[in-house]
């Protein structure tokens, strides 16, 4: 086969690869639009957020109090993982001994890889018992954060750490010459620099929370309501689809992929969010 059959038969394959990741996506949205439709037929998205509560055996479908306990959860956990996977990453290339570099970076692919159930069962048997100490009942937003700030922190860190492994040497060098203490460089040159790749792993990190299921079901304590207080009990979109699937049906069962559909177009607005912010810096 000619190089130019070759690069023809590549090219070809990989147009197909991506389109069919498209259809798919494509596929995805029209199945949860279809099977959310009985919920919405005559029109009423405002059920869902204006009922007096989640009653769906009385028809009551309100999912506010699961879409902002979702949210929070996923700020409070970003706000807890960024700023330690940003000073895990710069610690790994910039102030570590290479042997020591190399055990840490194995540490985060060792954590990035432990099983949500996992992490779920330590908070329910850790986490929990030592926030009772302080405010029962101890499952609560408080856990959910934390136990989702645990479970992201390799992902910011690994993506971190590899986007500064990018950055030129010659910019560090660059900056020496020009007088800047460390400090500078890493602020103002370094972490500029890596910038893309890290807020992909920042993106990364926010899908990864809004859709964690099984460790915030065990410690978040699954009580519909908004919280007055991160210790209070919340319940999140997809801990509520979870345990209700299973006997759900009719319109019951359509608002639970109506809470699929909502929390899948969140994540679409936060990495188009994310590309925006991209573009303009």
């Amino acid at each position: 086969m000619s190089p130019s059959h070759t690069e023809a038969w590549l090219s070809r394959s990989l147009w197909l690869l991506a389109s069919s990741a498209v259809a798919l996506l494509l596929l995805i949205f029209l199945f949860l639009i279809n099977e959310s439709r009985l919920a919405v037929v005559d029109g009423h998205w405002l059920r869902f957020f204006d009922s007096s509560g989640w009653f769906p055996s009385a028809g009551q479908f309100n999912l506010w109090p699961m879409l902002l306990a979702t949210v929070l959860a996923t700020v409070g956990a970003l706000a807890l993982a960024v700023p330690m996977g940003l000073a895990a990453a710069l610690f790994v290339n910039f102030f570590a001994p290479a042997p020591l570099a190399t055990t840490f970076r194995r540490l985060l692919m060792l954590l990035a890889g432990i099983p949500s159930v996992v992490y779920g069962l330590w908070g329910l048997t850790v986490l929990v018992p030592l926030i009772t100490r302080v405010a029962p009942p101890g499952a609560s937003l408080l856990a959910a954060m934390l136990i989702l700030a645990v479970m992201i922190l390799p992902t910011v860190a690994l993506t971190s750490e590899a986007a500064l492994r990018t950055v030129p040497v010659n910019y560090w060098r660059g900056g020496q010459a020009l007088g800047l203490s460390e400090q500078a460089i890493l602020l103002k040159i370094a972490l500029p620099a890596a910038r893309t790749g890290i807020v992909a792993g920042v993106l990364l990190a926010t899908t990864r929370a809004l859709g964690e299921t099984m460790a915030v079901l065990m410690v978040a304590g699954n009580v519909v309501q908004v919280p007055g207080s991160i210790f209070d009990s919340v319940r999140v979109l997809t801990a509520n689809i979870a345990l209700e699937m299973a006997y759900a049906t009719d319109a019951h069962r359509a608002s639970l992929y109506v809470s699929s559909l909502m929390l899948t177009l969140v994540v679409v607005a936060i990495v188009l969010l994310g590309q925006r912010l991209e573009a303009k810096q």
